[in-house]
C-alpha cells in the first residue's frame, strides 16, 4: 500500500483492503430539479426556505443510532421535534465503534464537503458546551512522512522542527526533521459521544427503540412517507431519516431509491502500551496512532504485525507493547467519497444522511439536518452533498 501524508483527518484511512460488493443496484434516481433561482442564501445564516422539502416536519423517525443518526435525533429533539430513534442494536455499536475517530478542521480542503469539514472542531466544541463532559480529547495532531522537504502548512497548521516534535512527543526515538502540527485537532470516544447524544435526545423527549431492526420504510396511499416497519411493529412518522450506514442502500431500494454507497472495510488495532507513550494523534506512513487509555493504544493501519513492529521501533519504552485485537468495521463509502445528505424528491418525506467520515462530520451534520427538517430551511453548507447529484 502506498502512503501519503494526510494533512487533515479523514476519520480512517482509505484502501486498507479492496472494496467489497456494491450494495444495491436499484433504478437510477432522477436528478433533483435545480432550485438555484429560489435558493438565495441569507448572508447572516446561509439559509432559505426549503424548496426541496416544502413542508417542515416535526414528526421524525431516525433509522440508525450510530453517531450520525444519534446526532440528528439529538438536534431535532432539542429543536422541538417529535423524534423516534430506532436501531437494530445499541448506540454506536456498528461501524461507529470501529472508527479511529480523529476530529480536525485544519489543512487545505477541497470538494463539496470542504466547508463542513472546516467546521468540524468548532461544532464539537459547541456540542461539548451543550453536553458537558462529552468524551473529546483536544490533543492536537502530528503528521510526517519520510520525504526530505516539508509541505506548505494549511489553515490551522504549523510546520515544526525536530526539537518541537520531541517536546510534543517526548518518547520518539528519532523525531523527524519536520512535521505538520495541528494544535486544534482532537479525537473522540465515538461510542461515548453517541451514547451521550442518545441520552440528550431522550432528555428532549425522543423515543428510543434499540435492538429493533427496521424491515421496511412505510408509505401512505398518496406515496408519502408514513414511518417504518420493524420487527416489533410499525413506527409512525411524517419524515424518515435513513442514517443506517451501509444498510441505507438496502432500505432505499424497495422505494426505487438508489443510494450509491459501498461497504469499505476499515481495520482498527488495539494495543496494550505503557501510560503516556503517545500524547497526540500521530499520523505517519506506517499508522494513525493515539492513546485511548492509560494502557491502551488504537491504530489504523495495514496489518497488525507491521503496526506492532512500527510502534516498537518508533517510540522509546515501546518494547512491551502488545497486540490485543483487531476490529474490522465496514464504513459506508459514497461512490464519489462525499456525504449524501438531503431529501429525496421522488419520495416525499424521505431524507438521507450517510457519509464518510461520519465521526468527523456528525456534530455539524446533525445540527444542519435538524434545521432543514424542523425549520424547513435549506442549509447551503449541504448543497454539494445532495442525493440528486448521482
Amino acid at each position: 500500500m502506498s502512503h501519503q501524508l494526510r494533512a487533515r483527518p479523514q476519520g480512517e484511512r482509505q484502501g486498507y483492503l479492496p472494496r467489497i460488493l456494491q450494495l444495491v443496484a436499484g433504478p437510477e434516481v432522477e436528478q433533483v430539479r435545480s432550485a438555484k433561482s429560489r435558493l438565495r442564501a441569507d448572508a447572516a445564516d446561509a439559509k432559505v426556505v426549503n424548496v426541496l422539502s416544502p413542508l417542515a416536519s416535526r414528526d421524525l423517525v431516525v433509522v440508525g443510532a450510530g453517531i450520525v443518526g444519534a446526532s440528528v435525533a439529538y438536534h431535532a429533539a432539542r429543536a422541538g421535534a417529535t423524534v423516534t430513534l430506532v436501531d437494530a442494536g445499541l448506540p454506536g455499536a456498528g461501524v461507529t465503534a470501529d472508527s479511529f475517530a480523529w476530529v480536525g478542521a485544519s489543512g487545505l480542503r477541497k470538494g463539496p464537503a470542504a466547508g463542513l469539514r472546516a467546521t468540524a472542531t468548532a461544532e464539537y466544541h459547541r456540542l461539548g458546551a451543550e453536553l458537558p463532559g462529552l468524551p473529546v480529547t483536544w490533543s492536537g495532531s502530528l503528521s510526517w512522512t519520510r520525504e526530505d522537504s516539508a509541505p506548505d502548512a494549511g489553515p490551522g497548521q504549523t510546520i515544526v522542527d525536530a526539537a518541537t516534535v520531541a517536546t510534543l512527543e517526548p518518547t520518539l526515538r528519532q523525531p523527524p526533521e519536520w512535521a505538520v502540527w495541528a494544535p486544534g485537532d482532537g479525537a473522540v470516544d465515538s461510542v461515548g459521544v453517541t451514547e451521550r447524544l442518545v441520552a440528550g435526545a431522550r432528555t428532549h423527549g425522543a423515543r428510543v427503540h434499540l435492538d429493533t431492526p427496521v424491515t421496511a420504510v412505510r408509505r401512505d396511499t398518496a406515496g408519502r412517507i408514513a414511518g417504518v416497519e420493524t420487527a416489533a411493529g410499525p413506527l409512525s412518522g411524517a419524515t424518515v431519516v435513513l442514517a443506517a450506514g451501509v444498510a441505507t442502500a438496502a432500505l432505499g431500494a424497495p422505494l426505487g431509491v438508489r443510494v450509491p454507497v459501498e461497504p469499505s472495510p476499515c481495520p482498527l488495532f488495539r494495543l496494550r502500551a505503557p501510560a503516556g507513550l503517545v500524547r497526540t494523534v500521530v499520523n505517519t506512513e506506517d499508522f494513525d496512532l493515539r492513546q485511548v487509555a492509560a494502557d491502551r493504544l488504537i491504530a489504523a493501519a495495514d496489518s497488525p504485525e507491521r503496526t506492532l513492529a512500527a510502534v516498537r521501533s518508533t517510540f522509546h519504552g515501546a518494547g512491551s507493547v502488545e497486540f490485543l485485537s483487531t476490529r474490522l468495521g465496514v464504513r459506508p463509502m459514497p461512490a464519489d467519497g462525499e456525504p449524501i445528505v438531503g431529501p429525496v424528491a421522488e419520495v416525499p418525506g424521505l431524507y438521507l444522511a450517510v457519509m464518510h467520515s461520519a465521526v468527523t462530520l456528525a456534530a455539524a451534520v446533525g445540527r444542519l439536518v435538524a434545521r432543514e427538517l424542523v425549520d424547513g430551511t435549506v442549509e447551503s453548507a449541504l448543497s454539494g452533498c445532495r442525493p440528486g447529484r448521482f
